[in-house]
C-alpha cells in the first residue's frame, strides 16, 4: 500500500480536544489492515539496532507493539501518570492544551538500552521530548524517533535535536 493512501485515512477533527485545535485522527489508519501493516513494515525498518522499542501512550501503544513485533524487539510503554504499580522515574510537560505527566515502568530497561521511541503523531514535540527525557534519565540510550504523522508547522521536530526523527507522513 501506498503512504499517500494511508494519508488519506487519516481524519481531520476540528475543535477537539478544545476550540482551535485541528485533531489528526489515525484510527481509521490503525483499522485498515493493510495500511496498519505497511505502517508497522515501515516503522520496524527503522529500528535499526536498538534493544527496544518504546510506544508512548496511547495510539503510541499500538503502532510500537506491532513496530516490535516486526522489528523482533521488546516494547515498553511510557504510561500516563498513575497506571503503572512500579515507577521509574516521571516527567510533566506541557501539551498545546494543557500540561500532562508520562511515567516509565520500573525494571524493564536496562541503563544502556538502546530504544527506538514509536508514537501516532508529531506535533509541538512536547510529549516526544518528556518521553525521550524520560527515557534518558533513566540511563537509556534514544537511538530513533519514529511517527506516523508530523504536523511540520509546529516545529516537534526542534524539540528533539540532536535524536534522529523519522516521519513516515508529514502535513
Amino acid at each position: 500500500m501506498e503512504l499517500a493512501h494511508v494519508l488519506g485515512l487519516v481524519r481531520d477533527v476540528p475543535d477537539h480536544p478544545q476550540p482551535g485545535v485541528l485533531f489528526r485522527d489515525v484510527t481509521p489508519v490503525l483499522a485498515d489492515a493493510e495500511a496498519f501493516a505497511t505502517i508497522a513494515t515501515e516503522l520496524a525498518s527503522l529500528v535499526g539496532e536498538a534493544d527496544v522499542v518504546v510506544g508512548v501512550e496511547a495510539r503510541g501503544f499500538l503502532l510500537g507493539a506491532a513496530v516490535a513485533l516486526v522489528a523482533g524487539t521488546g516494547i515498553v510503554p511510557v504510561r500516563k501518570a498513575g497506571k503503572l504499580p512500579r515507577v521509574a522515574g516521571s516527567r510533566t510537560y506541557e501539551l498545546e492544551y494543557g500540561t500532562a505527566t508520562l511515567e516509565l515502568p520500573a525494571d524493564v530497561i536496562a541503563p544502556g538500552a538502546r530504544a527506538f521511541v514509536v508514537d501516532d503523531v508529531l506535533a509541538t514535540g512536547g510529549t516526544a521530548a518528556a518521553a525521550s527525557a524520560l527515557l534518558a534519565g533513566a540511563g537509556v540510550d534514544v537511538v530513533g524517533f519514529g511517527v506516523l504523522l508530523e504536523l511540520t508547522a509546529l516545529g516537534g521536530r526542534d524539540a528533539l535535536a540532536p535524536i534522529p526523527v523519522h516521519a513516515l507522513l508529514t502535513v
